[in-house]
């Protein structure tokens, strides 16, 4: 099940993201692919401040991970651009954040191999002549249930 929609500028991009906010539950695990600028820190950053987030929504490129705890609810938000070797995943210990409980939001999961568990949803976004193409795709029975409230 897939859902696609055509985002002309980056406001449309903000406001996929801010929809999005409004499905999220814990236990999530999302997945955010795409080339370099092709707006998945943009989403994210939507996602994070439509939760009700009042602060600066980083990029987690450096740090590797950004925790926020708002509205209820607990999202890491990773970023594994820099990884060099699948296993960098293990080695930082990240699995203990994926639970129950908290949101993973990860831009870049490919560059984890195939260590992670399967996302519930998996959002690319792709530069398109005048704007980017978005295509979500549910890849859990959680999943489809979200992108069915979406569309």
């Amino acid at each position: 099940m897939s859902y696609k929609q055509f985002l002309p500028d980056e406001v449309a991009t903000i406001e996929l993201g801010a929809r999005m906010s409004a499905l999220l539950k814990p236990g999530l695990l999302i997945f955010l692919q795409g080339d370099l600028g092709a707006g998945k820190t943009t989403f994210a950053r939507a996602l994070i401040q439509s939760l009700g987030y009042n602060g600066r929504v980083k990029s987690p490129t450096y740090t590797l991970v950004e925790l926020y705890n708002v509205s209820n609810l607990c999202l890491y938000h990773f970023d594994f651009y820099r990884f060099n070797d699948p296993r960098e995943w293990i080695e930082a210990g990240f699995q203990e954040c994926f639970s129950a409980e908290n949101i993973c939001l990860i831009e870049w999961p490919e560059k984890a191999g195939g260590l992670l568990p399967v996302p519930d949803l998996t959002i690319q976004l792709n530069h398109a002549e005048n704007g980017r193409n978005a295509e979500i795709r549910a890849d859990t029975e959680v999943g489809r249930s979200l992108l069915a409230q979406l569309t």
